[in-house]
């Protein structure tokens, strides 16, 4: 019996229940909480969390106070924010002067906050540090008093706090707002808070202005600079989407040859710069720093890097920018709540609807104020009527017998009603004369007049705006401060290329019969010892040419493969290098040739071909604007590659036949093909069955009369090879291959 209910329990609490109708019970509520009510601004500028961080601050007096344990301010706030010390403790580090976070800190703090710009520089524990509220939270918490925003219950229904603070300004934009919601996020840059007070008062004037003219750009707390792109920034003012760059500020100490970093972006901080700049310098991507320090001291940010002697500072700090988090960007998306509801606003619009905001407020105020006044004018009103007749107010308090009927009584002898009868029977005995009814009674005009100036406020737009306006300029007079953040003009950046960010220096080449290739530096090769080959593995080539060289390597099958020099690793006279194959993905049982290194692919190939053919190609035909790696049909292969060479300048090359005949040509003689692929033109005429055999520089055949084998016109026969230069040359010749290709 037991195990029936036990399996009818199981039967009834599970349920099958379609996906989508799980999304909409479960998630959705989840997923609106947090876009609501955690990780997405509202107009006044603040996430609920620090909004109830802050008000718990204004309850403990803190504006004007003394400084409190952060702990204490920790705990009070539990009594808004249920979401535990650390992350209430976290808020408050983030809204302080001495995290440097915001661009406008509320919180005047003392002690260890850490830093915005150190991920690894820890805050102290909240024992040990101390808060209060600063100078500027009275433009926050302005007349909130006065029913200037709704209030609501907290958590636990025990308390009252506010749905929005009633800011004199578009704080919303005067500090860097980050969240991560469910499917959406914000990110809101900072602007100098003096600027942002003067665009908003044009704006106010007339909104068809260009916010460009008035905000010049965003403002961080952290400096460094902006680079300006007014077609970039004005997508952001109308969209409330994009991006902007900002790297870092620094400057160049000759006489200790270091760079020090004062400013980094917003964006990164001190340890993610430093990993990536020892990283470059470990994979040899940067040579020129032989040291980097963070000397972050009480004085502020500060990384040093160390320098050789003869490095070009600029040029360093450009390469720096483009290789590592000195230069960032600061990717916006505005999207703010407005009303419970989630919108992705430009800051046009983000200052039209503070506008109406701050309108609202101030109506709230101005009708608070009326209310206050009114009520103080109805009360002196009653006032004024006992003046007709002090003598018989008293009479009828002297003459009453039971203390409950005084009230109505005064109601009934003056006409007053009964708020108006508590106010005189309430008078202190010594004030019921006629000096002090008098002085009170003279407040009437005065108070009327103020309620109707008040009244017409209220009906009054444009003195709503003004009133707007003139509490942004005392905002702007009283906390206005110089941008942090520099504006740098983006046609007055250096651009850098590519190539500016390879490190160059010299190198040589070596290519083995093997197939086997090396790149070392010149600097390491001046103390290296015998190269380490293969056994009887032998260079076929050596040359020099630098790290930003293209190396090009023709291979047996007609194909050419090009590889940036830089992109191959350095190595050393005592490994056997790279093997090509592996390297340039060749086909099966191709073989590499030739191979030559060009910066600007300058000078043109000559090929000498066993059929007795030519060919002479520009060296440019082998450029590509798609940096392709391979190319095919390289040269022709309708007859077989006898000798190749690259080369700057005609030369002369003396062509074997078969062993016995010889003749000495200029490469001048040869026309340029259109076609790399070209057959050439016949420059020596053979007889069936002949063939050339070998190709050498003239300096490499050894002959007294080496102008014996010259022709001076192609094609040509040829002229029979001397005994004495048979001899001279130990002319068994079998080394049609090995002499070149």
């Amino acid at each position: 019996m037991a195990r029936k209910k036990t399996t009818e329990t199981t039967e009834n609490f599970i349920q099958e229940q379609p996906i989508t109708q799980t999304l909409e019970l479960n998630y959705m509520p989840y997923a609106m909480s947090v876009i609501v009510s955690r990780a997405i601004p509202e107009i006044d500028g603040f996430k609920p969390s620090h909004r109830k961080l802050l008000y718990t601050m204004y309850l403990m007096n803190l504006l004007k106070g003394d400084r409190t344990k952060s702990s204490n301010v920790v705990g009070q706030t539990m009594k808004l924010n249920p979401h535990g010390d650390g992350a209430i403790y976290e808020t408050l580090v983030r809204l302080t002067e001495g995290n440097g976070a915001l661009l406008v800190p509320f919180v005047d703090s003392k002690g260890n906050f850490g830093k915005q710009y150190s991920k690894d520089m820890a805050y102290a524990a909240p024992r040990y540090t101390e808060v209060k509220l600063a100078a500027i939270c009275s433009e926050i918490f302005g007349d909130i008093e006065k029913n200037t925003v709704d209030f609501i219950d907290n958590y636990d229904g025990t308390i009252k706090e506010p749905s929005l603070l009633p800011t004199t300004f578009p704080n919303i934009l005067a500090n860097p707002n980050l969240g991560i919601a469910v499917g959406m996020a914000s990110s809101i840059c900072s602007f100098n808070l003096s600027e942002l007070c003067e665009a908003t008062i044009q704006y106010i004037k007339d909104a068809s202005i260009d916010l460009c003219d008035h905000l010049p750009a965003p403002d961080f707390s952290t400096g460094g600079e902006l680079i300006y792109n007014r077609k970039g920034l004005e997508q952001i003012y109308k969209t409330g989407r994009g991006s902007f760059k900002l790297r870092a500020k620094y400057h160049f100490d000759q006489k200790n040859s270091c760079i020090e970093i004062y400013e980094i972006p917003y964006t990164t901080n001190i340890e993610s710069i430093i990993d990536k700049v020892l990283a470059l310098a470990k994979s040899g991507k940067i040579r020129d720093i032989t040291d980097i320090r963070d000397e972050t001291d009480l004085n502020g940010l500060k990384i040093t890097l160390d320098i050789k002697r003869n490095t070009n500072p600029q040029l360093l700090m450009h390469k720096l920018f483009s290789l590592t988090p000195l230069s960032d960007s600061f990717s916006c998306n505005f999207n703010v709540l407005i009303q419970g509801r989630p919108m992705t606003l430009g800051v046009g619009e983000i200052l039209k609807y503070w506008v109406a905001f701050r309108m609202g407020s101030i109506r709230r105020q101005l009708a608070f104020d009326i209310g206050k006044k009114e009520e103080k004018f109805h009360l002196l009103m009653g006032l004024s009527k006992i003046l007709l007749d002090i003598d018989k107010a008293i009479s009828i308090i002297r003459n009453t017998e039971q203390e409950s009927m005084v009230v109505p009584n005064l109601m009934q002898g003056f006409e007053i009603d009964q708020i108006q009868g508590e106010y005189i029977a309430e008078i202190k005995l010594r004030n019921i004369n006629k000096e002090y009814i008098l002085r009170r009674t003279e407040e009437l005009k005065t108070l009327a007049d103020e309620i109707e100036t008040l009244k017409d406020t209220l009906k009054s737009d444009g003195k709503i705006r003004n009133i707007i306006c003139k509490q942004l300029k005392s905002v702007q007079k009283k906390y206005g401060k110089p941008r942090k953040t520099e504006i740098v003009q983006e046609d007055a950046v250096i651009t850098i290329t590519k190539d500016d960010l390879i490190e160059d220096y010299g190198i040589r080449l070596f290519l083995t019969a093997e197939n086997y290739f090396k790149k070392i530096p010149l600097a390491s090769l001046r103390s290296a010892g015998e190269q380490k080959l293969k056994e009887e593995d032998k260079i076929l080539y050596e040359l020099e040419a630098t790290n930003r060289s293209e190396i090009l390597f023709f291979s047996d099958q007609c194909n050419v493969y090009k590889m940036k020099a830089y992109d191959i690793p350095d190595t050393k006279a005592s490994i056997l290098g790279e093997y090509l194959p592996n390297l340039l993905g060749m086909e099966a049982d191709e073989r590499i040739l030739y191979m030559t290194a060009t910066t600007d692919y300058s000078g043109f190939l000559v090929f000498f071909f066993e059929n007795g053919k030519a060919a002479k190609v520009q060296l440019s035909a082998y450029a590509t604007k798609m940096n392709r790696r391979k190319l095919v049909n390289a040269y022709s292969a309708r007859a077989k590659l006898i000798y190749m060479e690259k080369l700057e300048e005609e030369a002369d090359f003396l062509l074997l036949r078969d062993q016995d005949k010889a003749t000495l040509l200029n490469s001048e003689m040869i026309p340029f093909n259109v076609s790399k692929n070209a057959s050439g033109i016949q420059v020596y005429t053979l007889k069936k069955n002949s063939f050339v055999s070998a190709v050498y520089k003239p300096e490499a055949f050894h002959s007294d009369e080496i102008a014996y084998y010259r022709t001076k016109k192609i094609p040509t026969t040829g002229h029979f090879i001397q005994e004495k230069d048979k001899a001279a040359n130990g002319f068994h010749l079998q080394q049609t291959l090995d002499t070149n290709v």
